[in-house]
């Protein structure tokens, strides 16, 4: 809790103690046939977090469960060697009401997000799918989000927009209610040369003018100026969202990735990441993502509820 009286996390941990207090969620894994996949959905069916279903080729998933001594005798098992039908089949349950949450395995992004946003036979709500990281950052207050570091490769002003309020929804659903959203750039001013920090000034202004609802958005802000009061301070810029941003707006896919890369490996963070956008929450972890990261990224797809 902050001193303002808004609810605020200081560990992922907590978000895993919501997981946990909630009713389990059915989760369907998509091309299951992946070690670390397994481990962590197989941790979280154990502390009741979720009632997994794999799909995939059954044999390759059954020989990796005995090598590491896993146990699913009791998880649903659906044998699909093709992993694009996988992809298929696992929104198909979804659409039919047996699994409220859909995780990535041993299957490109590409594919998956094709079967999603199918106009007939996917998980389609918002006009945008983003992907929204939350960061426990040793050196920082309270967790804070990035977003969009998979994605959206070059978003215009509107999609822009729209991560915004993915991000925004993700965090209402777990009692972050009124998040601050620093729009990143690599200087405070207004520079028509670099379109980043128009997109900030426009964005601040669709916040003010309702367009974007509840939240709070300001910029343009290099990174020092959004997680530091002191920094801001010291250049003269006064906010209520420096040293105390919630979201982390990334001006496009290539700053995002390397913002969220470079949280886990040099800044010794851990991340719970989803993708928000479709009817149901997407569970996308990357090969740079450590087993704890994808069991918290699980346990946030379940407390979104």
């Amino acid at each position: 809790m902050t001193e303002d009286g808004t609810k605020t996390f200081r560990h992922l941990s907590e978000i895993l103690e919501i997981a946990k207090n909630q009713v389990s969620k059915k989760l369907v894994v998509a091309a299951a046939e992946d070690l670390h996949v397994l481990q962590a959905v197989l941790y979280a069916h154990a502390e009741n977090i979720i009632h997994p279903i794999l799909i995939g080729d059954s044999d390759k998933i059954l020989e990796l469960c005995i090598k590491n001594k896993l146990e699913p005798e009791d998880i649903p098992l659906l044998d699909e060697k093709d992993p694009e039908k996988s992809c298929e089949i696992a929104i198909d349950l979804i659409r039919q009401g047996e699994a409220s949450i859909l995780m990535k395995g041993l299957v490109s992004t590409a594919p998956l997000l094709k079967a999603v946003l199918d106009k007939d036979k996917g998980l389609g709500k918002n006009e945008l799918l983003s992907h929204a990281a939350i960061f426990e950052v040793p050196s920082y207050h309270k967790l804070i989000t990035v977003t969009d570091a998979a994605m959206n490769v070059l978003p215009s002003l509107g999609e822009k927009a729209s991560i915004i309020e993915n991000a925004v929804e993700m965090l209402h659903r777990i009692g972050i209610m009124e998040p601050k959203v620093g729009v990143l750039g690599p200087i405070e001013t207004v520079n028509p040369k670099i379109q980043s920090t128009v997109d900030a000034r426009d964005l601040k202004a669709m916040n003010l003018s309702g367009r974007i609802k509840a939240c709070l958005v300001d910029g343009p802000f290099a990174m020092d100026i959004a997680v530091s009061r002191e920094a801001a301070l010291h250049k003269g810029i006064k906010s209520e969202v420096t040293g105390d941003v919630d979201i982390l707006l990334a001006p496009d896919l290539n700053s995002g990735n390397i913002l969220y890369k470079t949280l886990i490996f040099l800044a010794n963070s851990t991340s719970a990441a989803v993708v928000m956008g479709a009817s149901a929450p997407i569970v996308l972890t990357s090969r740079a993502d450590s087993e704890k990261s994808k069991l918290m990224s699980i346990a946030l797809a379940a407390a979104l509820g």
